[in-house]
């Protein structure tokens, strides 16, 4: 009877010590899962040069980036990274650059310059929404030649971004939902120099406005100036 009893009281033990040693692990799954920090890539890079994009070993991009071209975010714990880019069917590094991710921090990083000077622009995003009918976007002047940029709606009379140079990136503004464009008006001559394609901006989302490619390209390989809608996702 004894025995029975001691055998009870260390099995009652036992469970209560792989009771305790899976809530503790629990608390560090969640503990790790709060330190995570996320990051998209965007090739803003002038040329027709496809990308693959790596976060110390691990690619970002499920597929090539293009001129224009963006990954989603992906999810990493927070800390030092190198930020590496490649050819499409190489791994070696053409351009790799040390970044630090903190903690619960929205990140995108940009592919800029020509690839015989390649650099990283990298910029956090401020993802709020604190009007649920309303889009938000952001401008960016990634080009490399040209001067200051305003940006302005299509048909309106004033910008809502203005004298923004070279690797430059506004806060985000709301606008309203709905399907229109945007022109890059430089800022100097008041003249608008590119047009983003008519581009639907769903309300809650938020949007990069890029100015991107050259003024004055150099060759067919090189990509003239141009102004893209890309949505942050």
């Amino acid at each position: 009877m004894k025995n029975l009893t001691q055998l009870y009281s260390k099995s009652i033990i036992l469970l209560a010590l792989i009771s305790f040693s899976g809530l503790s692990s629990c608390k560090k799954t969640e503990t790790a899962d709060q330190n995570i920090a996320l990051i998209r890539v965007v090739n803003a890079s002038p040329s027709s040069a496809t990308y693959n994009a790596y976060l110390n070993s691990i690619k970002i991009n499920t597929v090539a980036l293009p001129f224009g071209g963006s990954a989603a975010y992906a999810s990493n714990v927070a800390g030092s990274y190198n930020l590496k880019f490649t050819t499409e069917s190489n791994v070696e590094s053409l351009f790799t650059k040390q970044i630090t991710l903190d903690n619960k921090t929205y990140y995108s990083s940009y592919l800029i310059n020509k690839p015989s000077g390649l650099d990283v622009y990298t910029i956090t995003d401020d993802l709020s929404v604190p009007s649920a009918d309303k889009a938000y976007v952001r401008f960016l002047n990634l080009s490399p030649d040209a001067t200051a940029f305003d940006l302005i709606k299509t048909g309106a009379t004033t910008a809502l971004f203005t004298n923004k140079t070279f690797k430059n990136a506004t806060g985000f503004v709301a606008v309203d939902a709905g399907t229109y464009s945007f022109d890059a008006k430089e800022t100097s001559s008041d003249t608008v120099r590119t047009t983003t394609v008519s581009t639907t901006f769903a309300a809650g989302n938020h949007y990069d406005v890029l100015l991107g490619g050259l003024v004055t390209p150099a060759n067919d390989t090189e990509r003239p100036l141009s102004l893209q809608a890309i949505l942050i996702k």
